[in-house]
């Protein structure tokens, strides 16, 4: 599992904890129970202006935990991909050593997003032996966040991107020979398997009425692209366009939707709050 911070948990007494969608331009908070009966609750969102920077964001974020009675609850804050970097590390030969592994990544960093790592807190699936993924979310805006929730005094217990939170999630259901996707914000993430390894992440914009031919050509495209052969499955969270389900006649690989637990009038940022809720 790729956290920026422990594994979540819940509370030790209640069965509840308490989750964070964190957009470039609104939070929401919701309420997860660990018992059956119990439905998750949207406790709040809220919008705020995205050019206020970090500060904006962690201002939004104590007014919408004071609006709630939040203190001493385990807390998870899940980050929409645009506020992150995440991309995929070879990890140097003879490198043995977690420093190592911690310069590759680095090095990588620089190559692909043409800056220094230095502004950016790195973690990773760590491995000497295999390609591995990374994800850094800005040291700032990292502050911020832990620091609205000390003042209203939240545990915050894990810190993760939304691709990784629906990945993590999605392990154990992830059917031999296929591909993970993840419909967020008009975007479709691709995480492409060569047998039980991640191969690489690929992110590109779906367009206006992609229906399954479209689909088809892209992951076919993608394929292509990272040297691998076409997935036998893919298997897709998020509010994909119900089209792209595997129907009759459809022999170039299967597609199965995961349905989410999103009530329809609640707003996307509540969904990006719910990515990898066990709950």
């Amino acid at each position: 599992m790729l956290d920026f911070l422990a594994p979540s948990v819940f509370g030790p007494w209640t069965g509840h904890a308490l989750r964070v969608g964190v957009a470039p331009d609104a939070l929401a908070l919701l309420r997860t129970s660990i018992w059956p009966h119990e439905r998750t609750l949207l406790l709040g969102d809220v919008r705020f202006d995205a050019a206020g920077g970090p500060a904006a964001m962690g201002a939004a974020l104590e007014k919408l935990l004071g609006e709630q009675r939040t203190r001493g609850w385990p807390l998870t804050l899940v980050l929409a991909d645009e506020l992150v970097r995440l991309w995929q590390v070879t990890p140097p030969e003879n490198g043995t050593h977690l420093a190592d592994l911690h310069g590759a990544a680095a090095l990588r960093f620089q190559a692909l997003f043409g800056a220094g790592a230095a502004d950016w807190q790195i973690q990773a699936d760590w491995s000497a032996t295999r390609p591995f993924l990374a994800a850094a979310l800005p040291r700032a805006l990292l502050g911020c966040l832990l620091e609205a929730a000390r003042a209203r005094r939240c545990r915050v217990v894990e810190v993760v991107p939304q691709f990784v939170a629906a990945l993590n999630q999605s392990r154990n259901e992830r059917r031999p020979g296929a591909w993970f996707g993840l419909v967020h914000g008009g975007v479709l993430s691709l995480a492409a398997f060569d047998g039980k390894l991640l191969a690489a992440v690929r992110t590109a914009p779906i367009p206006p009425g992609a229906d399954r031919d479209w689909l088809e050509g892209h992951v076919a495209r993608e394929a292509l692209r990272v040297g691998l052969g076409r997935p036998e499955r893919l298997q897709v969270r998020g509010p994909a366009p119900r089209s792209w389900a595997s129907s009759a006649g459809r022999l170039k690989f299967a597609c199965t939707l995961f349905d989410d637990k999103l009530e329809p009038l609640w707003p996307d940022v509540a969904r990006l709050a719910l990515s990898g809720s066990r709950a």
